[in-house]
C-alpha cells in the first residue's frame, strides 16, 4: 500500500529507451535491473535486464543480482510533544525535520502528530472600525477591558491584548478632502470627534487590563463618506508589522475584526486615481499607516496569504446585515470564524470566545513551498477526520491536550536533488521541515577488474553490461575497430541516417547482429528492418490466416489477396455487361475495381475529372474525315490507334453530341464513345461539314463609296442647314431693330436748290 486511503497499484514497467540501468530505474516505480553476468542471451537486448522484480526472477536473475533502489526516510529531529506552556520552548508538531530521499514515482509515508498545549499563549488584536455609524459600540468597546481579560484568563494565563481602529483612506471618493471636514468628519451636532484617518495602531500587545482601559478611552469616532471601509487596508499592515504591533513567536494570533459595513478590495482605489498595487509591506510611522493615499488596496488573496504566513487566525465581529458577505470572505481565507454583534456591540466578548473554541477545536495541516513534481497527501487519523486530500487535512473537535496524528504520503514524480517544504498546522507556529532528494542512480556491486574475461578482456562490466575500452566495440567487446572510426562503423548499421540497427539489433564491427523478438523469434534484414510477427490482421489472424508474414507485408497463399490475405482471388464483381473487367479502366482487388485516377466506381465507367473528349480529340476526328487540320501529315500515327471512325449520313450511337470548328472555320458534327481501355474511342462522323460562304468584295467596297458619299452629302447638307438659320436669324434681329428707329422730317440746312435750269435741245426731226 503506497499509504493508508489510496490504491494499490499494480507493479507494471513500461519500458521505453533503455540503455543503461540508469535509464531503467528512471522509467517506472516497478522498473529493476538486473546485473546478473550472462543474463542476456547471444543476441538478446540488454533492454531484457529492466523488468519488474517478478519477471527478472521468472527469467533466472537472482534476487540478490536485482538492483531496486528504495525509499529512505530518515527523522532528523523529533523532539516530544509537550503537555504544558511553561517555557518557549513548548512543542505542539512532532517531528520537526524529516530527510526524504525517494525513489521517483514510489510514494514514501510517515507520521505528523499534534497536541494543542494547554495554556499556549494567546495574543489579540482587537481592530476597531470608528466609522460614524460605530459611535454606541465604541462607547461598549471602552468599557469591556475586564470582560475581555477575564474571557482570555479562561483559557490561558498568558494572554496579551492590542488595539487598533481603522477609517478609510482619506482621499475622494472615500472621504471628504474639505479642510474642515478633514479635521471634523462626524456631524456637526457630535462634538467629540477626531480626525479622518486611514489605519491607526493604538496600542501594544500588553497584559495589562489597565493599559488597555487608558488607551481605549482615548478614543473618539471619525467619518467618512462611502459605506465601504479600509477593513483589508488596516488588518494586513496589522499582519506584516509584526514588531510594531508585539506579535509574540510563541502564541496564538488573533485579529478581531469589528465593523458594520463592507470592505474595499483590490482595483477600488482607482476611483481615487490610486494606480500603485498594494505591496504587502510595512508602512507605519508614529503608529499611523503612511501609504494609505498611495497605495491601493490588498486583494483578498493579497491577505490571506499574509495571515497564513504570520500565523493569524482573524475573528469577524460583524453586524447581521453583513454577516453574508464576511462569510463569504471566511471561505477564502482558511482558519477564520464569522460572529454575529448586537446592536451595540455588547456581546462581542462572548463572540470571540465562542470564535476561539471553534477555530482552537479544528486542527488543519497543510504545506509551503512544494516544489514542482511533487505531490503530498493528507490522512486524518482522528475521532472526527475529514476526507484525505492533496492539499490539507483536517480534524475536527480536537480538545486541548488531546494528540491526533496525520498520515503524510510523499511522492516525487521526476528526479531532483537538494529540495524542502514545510508542513504545519494552521494558525500554529511549529513547524516541519521535509528535506526531499531522489534517487535516480543505480549503485552497482561492478567487480574490480578493469579487463574481465566476460568482455574479452577488453573492458570492465558496469551493472552487468561491458563498458569496453578504446578501440573496442560490441556487446562483449569482441570487435576491434583498429583504424577505422567508430563513428563510421556504426554509420553503415543506420538506414537513412536512423538508429543503430532500427533499434532492433547490436552494430558489431559495421554489421548488425539482429536480437530475438519477443515470441522467440528473430529481426532480420541489412539492419534488422524487418520482423515476420508485425503484419495487419484480418479477423484477429495475421494474415487472415491465408498466408504469411514477411518483413512486415503479408504474402498471401494461392487463390488469396489483400493487404491482409482477406480476399479471395475473383473478378465476378468487377466484370461489367460487356464482359470486360472494370472497363479495362481499372484493375480487380478483392472483387472489386480499383479505378484509375478519375474513374468511377463500381466499373470504372466514367470520368468525372477527366477533359472533354469533344474537344481532345477535334485534331484527329478532323483528319481522319476530312484530312485537314494540324494532324493531317501525320493522323494514322498520331489518331488510328486511340479512334475507330466511320463518316456517315445520320447518327446511330445515342452517346453525347459534339460540335466543334476546324482549323478551315467549318463546323463538324461527330459523337463519341469510349471503348474498353483508356484512351480507345469509336467515332461517327457527319460527311457534310457546314463552312460558311465567303463575302462579296465587290458589294462590300461598292456599299461603303455609297455610305461615305451619303455621309458627306448629309454632312454638308447640314451645315448649309446651319448657316441659314444664323442668317435668317440675324436678318430678323435687323428687321425688328429698322421697325423701332424714328425718323424726324425737316429740311437741311446745308441743302440749297439749283438756280440755273438748262434744257438739253431737243430733236423735233426738223
Amino acid at each position: 500500500m503506497a499509504g493508508r486511503g489510496l490504491c494499490q497499484q499494480e507493479e507494471v514497467c513500461s519500458k521505453s529507451v533503455i540503455n543503461t540501468c540508469n535509464d531503467c530505474i528512471r522509467s517506472g516505480p516497478y522498473c529493476v535491473w538486473c546485473e546478473q553476468l550472462n543474463f542476456t542471451k547471444a543476441g538478446e537486448r540488454e533492454t531484457a535486464r529492466c523488468d519488474t522484480k517478478a519477471q527478472l526472477i521468472a527469467k533466472g536473475c537472482k534476487k540478490e543480482q536485482i538492483i531496486s533502489p528504495q525509499n529512505n526516510v530518515v527523522t532528523s529531529k523529533n523532539d516530544p510533544l509537550t503537555s504544558s506552556f511553561k517555557e518557549q520552548g513548548a512543542v505542539q508538531l512532532s517531528p520537526q525535520k524529516i530527510s526524504l530521499k525517494l525513489r521517483p514515482g514510489l510514494p514514501a509515508t510517515f507520521n505528523v502528530s499534534f497536541k494543542r498545549v494547554q495554556g499556549y499563549p494567546v495574543d489579540l488584536y482587537y481592530l476597531m472600525d470608528l466609522s460614524f455609524s460605530m459611535k454606541d459600540d465604541l462607547e461598549n468597546v471602552k468599557g469591556l477591558g475586564e470582560k475581555l481579560f477575564a474571557a482570555l484568563k479562561n483559557i490561558t494565563a498568558h494572554a496579551q491584548i492590542g488595539f487598533g481602529a481603522f477609517v478609510d483612506k482619506t482621499v475622494l471618493p472615500y472621504t471628504n478632502t474639505n479642510k474642515d471636514k478633514l479635521e471634523r468628519p462626524c456631524d456637526e451636532n457630535y462634538q467629540q470627534c477626531q480626525a479622518a484617518f486611514g489605519y491607526r495602531h493604538v496600542l501594544n500587545m500588553t497584559s495589562q487590563e489597565d493599559d488597555f482601559r487608558t488607551k481605549v478611552k482615548q478614543q473618539f469616532i471619525s467619518g467618512n463618506l462611502d459605506s465601504p471601509e479600509g477593513s483589508l487596508d488596516a488588518m494586513i499592515q496589522a499582519a506584516v508589522c509584526g514588531e510594531k504591533i508585539g506579535w509574540r513567536n510563541s502564541s496564538t494570533r488573533l485579529i478581531v475584526l469589528t465593523t458594520d459595513d463592507g470592505f474595499h478590495m483590490a482595483g477600488d482605489g482607482k476611483l481615487a486615481g490610486i494606480l500603485e498595487p498594494n505591496d504587502e509591506k510595512c508602512h507605519m510611522e508614529n503608529s499611523l499607516y503612511t501609504k494609505s493615499s498611495e497605495m491601493d488596496y490588498p486583494s483578498v488573496g493579497q491577505l490571506a496569504m499574509q495571515l497564513e504566513k504570520n500565523n493569524i487566525q482573524p475573528i469577524f465581529a460583524v453586524t447581521k446585515n453583513m454577516e453574508v458577505v464576511y462569510k463569504q470572505l471566511s471561505q477564502m481565507i482558511p482558519k477564520s470564524e464569522v460572529g454575529v454583534l448586537s446592536s451595540d456591540s455588547n456581546n462581542v466578548v462572548q463572540l470571540i470566545e465562542s470564535a476561539y473554541n471553534r477555530l482552537s477545536s479544528k486542527v488543519t495541516v497543510t504545506h509551503d513551498n512544494l516544489p514542482d513534481n511533487v505531490r503530498v497527501v493528507y490522512t486524518p487519523i482522528c475521532k472526527n477526520a475529514g476526507p484525505a486530500g492533496d492539499s490539507k487535512g483536517v480534524c475536527d473537535n480536537v480538545r486541548v491536550g488531546q494528540e491526533i496524528s496525520f498520515e503524510v504520503t510523499v511522492t516525487a514524480h521526476s528526479c531532483m536533488e537538494n529540495k524542502s517544504f514545510t508542513i504545519r498546522p494552521l494558525g500554529i507556529k511549529d513547524t516541519l521541515t521535509v528535506s526531499l532528494s531522489t534517487n535516480c542512480e543505480c549503485k552497482c556491486e561492478d567487480p574490480s577488474d578493469k579487463s574481465h574475461t566476460h568482455c574479452s578482456e577488453k573492458g570492465g562490466v558496469h551493472c552487468g553490461i561491458c563498458s569496453c575500452h578504446d578501440g573496442f566495440v560490441g556487446q562483449f567487446c569482441n570487435c576491434s575497430i583498429g583504424n577505422k572510426d567508430e563513428l563510421s562503423l556504426r554509420a553503415s548499421c543506420k538506414r537513412q541516417n536512423g538508429t543503430d540497427c532500427e533499434g532492433r539489433g547490436d552494430c558489431v564491427c559495421g554489421r548488425c547482429q539482429c536480437h530475438t523478438t519477443e515470441n522467440g523469434l528473430r529481426y532480420h534484414g541489412d539492419f534488422c528492418e524487418c520482423d515476420d510477427e508485425h503484419c495487419e490482421k484480418y479477423q484477429n489472424k495475421l494474415c487472415g490466416g491465408n498466408g504469411r508474414c514477411k518483413c512486415g507485408r503479408c504474402d498471401c497463399n494461392t487463390g488469396y489477396e489483400g493487404s491482409a490475405c482477406q480476399c479471395m482471388v475473383s473478378e465476378e464483381g468487377c466484370r461489367t455487361l460487356n464482359n470486360t473487367v472494370c472497363f479495362g479502366r481499372g484493375s480487380c482487388k478483392c472483387n472489386r475495381c480499383q479505378c484509375k485516377e478519375g474513374y468511377q466506381r463500381p466499373h470504372c465507367q466514367h470520368c468525372l475529372g477527366c477533359p472533354d473528349a469533344c474537344q481532345t480529340k477535334l485534331n484527329c476526328i478532323e483528319c481522319l474525315g476530312f484530312d485537314s487540320g494540324p494532324f493531317k501529315k501525320n493522323c494514322s500515327v498520331a489518331c488510328s490507334k486511340s479512334i475507330f471512325h466511320g463518316m456517315v449520313e445520320q447518327f446511330t450511337i445515342t452517346s453525347k453530341p459534339c460540335q466543334q470548328k476546324d482549323s478551315e472555320g467549318c463546323w463538324i458534327k461527330y459523337r463519341l464513345d469510349q471503348l474498353v481501355g483508356e484512351d480507345y474511342y469509336r467515332a461517327e462522323i457527319l460527311k457534310q461539314r457546314d463552312c460558311p460562304e465567303p463575302p462579296n468584295v465587290i458589294a462590300i467596297i461598292g456599299g461603303s463609296i455609297v455610305s461615305v458619299a451619303l455621309i458627306g452629302i448629309l454632312v454638308l447638307m447640314l451645315i448649309k442647314l446651319l448657316f441659314y438659320m444664323r442668317d435668317l436669324k440675324e436678318f430678323r434681329k435687323f428687321e425688328n431693330e429698322r421697325k423701332k428707329s424714328q425718323w424726324a422730317k425737316a429740311d437741311n440746312p446745308l441743302f440749297q436748290n439749283a438756280t440755273t435750269t438748262v434744257a438739253n435741245p431737243t430733236f423735233t426731226g426738223e
